[in-house]
């Protein structure tokens, strides 16, 4: 019964009303998610910075726990810090740090107490360098743990350098630890992959402050401060303290920049990823300064995703609303399209089941020509079902290249890749296996895959795919003809071709019958060489 026009007016106004309801929903529903989302990437980004901060947090009460046992026993420090360091294992405990060291003080030009220091610590003579200008110094004379990247960096006195010394000064004089600026860490010398690096020092002041029969390890402050001993230090590669640090947080951020400082002249010193300008902004306090770290999600279209697909949802029901309106006066149409359709379905069934008839029919011949041929070849059931199989299996994934492509051809090189990477070669050997694009219909694609796995086998039991000898596979296009060329060198001895085996005439009957081909074979100086020509039917067709 076809609708009235009155119904079909308040239809329309009525999709008209749904739709401006469910964009204005929609529309709502896109605020609340962007500010709740962006709430959300705000927690987030806290968090990650303050992960960050409780590691360099564990970080400094490693070296804190260093520095009490140093000035608990500076007699028996080198041994001692040594032993405490290994069971600690504060690379697994607090990862990120390059090592943990102790610079001791010396008057310039008086070296000698440190590098006897360093001689005790590690056996062997170490020499304080570089000499420079300073009236004092503080070289390293302990850095664990003991591997080839901190043995560059024994000896050296970190007070020569200057952005070093600042940072010493420092922690010299507020007793806090002190993070010194960015610097290429001695340890990096021999590195590869250099990267940014910074120190942090915690003072180890005199006890008691210095007198006149003060120990020489001792030096004066600079004023206020008190006699210093020696610092616990600890060098830090930034992108492998970031990497540690985050771990598998890196995969959940789209960029993360972090800068040594705070406003527009702070360094970059570590990026990942791609940074937005949405970007959120953290500090991280590490030791006495003040980083900046900008993290970017990536999620201004997730934000927006949910309303969206609201928005565009509305968008589809209500244009569906006037299609559905519209189709009312089509629908005897619709009705009588289908039952054409079903009947065309039903045509196409039958011609389906008669064309699956034939091929089974034409399948089974072949199956019992294969087995008729295979069993004349054996002498046993057991060499029957090897061989048989074989060629079951190459029948079967010609057919099967068929079907998966739902194509009417099969690629010659991915038949003849097949055969040679069950074989036994490497991906490297059979990229190597080159020609041009050759089409083969089922039959001709049948015949190759037959006549292709009898050549693997024969040269997996006698020739070069057994390990005695090299073969090389190609084939080229000849006018109008393809040529296969199989070609076996170095092999044992020069095969004996005078007579034909089973398989040889199973071969040769296949390339005649099927491809109307022909092919040649030849034997000389410990090779074999068989060629297939055969008319390119398809590219013909």
């Amino acid at each position: 019964m076809r609708p009235s026009l009155w119904a079909d007016r308040l239809m329309a106004l009525s999709v008209r009303f749904v739709g401006l309801g469910i964009l204005a929903a929609a529309l709502a529903a896109a605020v609340a998610s962007f500010f709740y989302n962006k709430a959300q990437e705000d927690e987030q980004a806290t968090r990650v910075a303050m992960q960050v901060n409780v590691r360099l947090r564990d970080q400094l009460a490693v070296l804190e726990g260093v520095r009490a046992l140093y000035q608990s026993d500076t007699a028996a420090s080198g041994p001692g810090v040594r032993a405490f360091l290994a069971a600690l294992r504060p690379q697994v405990r607090a990862p990120g740090m390059q090592g943990v060291g102790i610079a001791v003080a010396i008057q310039q030009d008086t070296p000698a107490a440190a590098e006897a220091q360093l001689r005790e610590n590690y056996g062997r003579e170490i020499k304080v360098w570089p000499r420079t200008s300073e009236p004092i110094g503080f070289p390293i004379v302990l850095v664990e743990p003991d591997n080839d990247r901190n043995r560059g960096a024994l000896g050296y006195d970190m007070y020569s350098e200057p952005i070093r010394r600042e940072a010493m000064r420092r922690a010299w004089q507020t007793g806090q630890p002190a993070a010194s600026g960015i610097v290429e860490l001695i340890q990096e010398r021999n590195a590869q992959h250099k990267q940014p690096g910074f120190l942090i020092y915690v003072p180890v002041y005199a006890n008691p402050p210095v007198a006149a029969d003060a120990a020489p390890s001792a030096v004066p402050p600079p004023s206020p401060a008190q006699p210093i001993e020696a610092f616990v230090y600890a060098p830090f590669r930034i992108e492998n303290l970031m990497r540690a640090v985050l771990g598998n947080q890196l995969d959940t951020v789209d960029g993360i920049e972090v800068y040594a400082g705070e406003g527009p002249s702070a360094p970059l010193v570590f990026r990942h990823g791609k940074v937005g300008w949405d970007a959120h902004q953290e500090t991280l306090r590490v030791a006495d300064r003040r980083w900046t770290m900008r993290l970017s999600y990536g999620r201004f279209i997730d934000r927006l995703g949910r309303p969206l697909a609201i928005l565009l949802f509305g968008a589809a029901l209500a244009w569906l609303a006037v299609q559905l309106h519209r189709l009312q006066h089509r629908r005897l149409g619709v009705a009588q399209a289908l039952a054409e359709e079903k009947e065309r379905h039903a045509e196409d069934r039958e011609l389906m089941i008669g064309e699956m008839a034939h091929r089974m029919k034409n399948a089974f011949a072949r199956i019992g020509a294969l087995a008729r041929i295979t069993l004349r070849e054996v002498d046993s059931l057991e060499a029957f079902e090897a061989k048989f199989d074989g060629r079951l299996r190459a029948l079967s994934d010609s057919k099967q290249m068929l079907v998966t492509g739902a194509v009417d051809t099969v690629d010659l090189g991915r038949i003849v890749r097949r055969e040679l990477d069950i074989a036994g070669w490497d991906a490297q050997r059979l990229a190597a296996v080159e020609g041009p694009d050759v089409r083969l219909d089922e039959e001709g694609a049948q015949a190759i895959a037959l006549a292709v796995h009898e050549l693997v086998t024969n040269s997996v039991k006698y020739g070069a795919l057994g390990g005695k000898g090299d073969l090389a596979v190609g084939w080229r296009r000849d006018g109008g003809n393809v040529e296969l060329s199989w070609i076996e060198s170095g092999l044992p001895e020069t095969p004996h071709i005078e007579s034909e085996s089973f398989g040889t005439q199973f071969i040769r009957s296949l390339i005649e019958r099927q491809l109307k081909g022909q092919w040649t074979r030849a034997a000389a100086d410990h090779g074999l060489s068989i060629v297939i020509r055969w008319p390119d039917r398809v590219a013909a067709a």
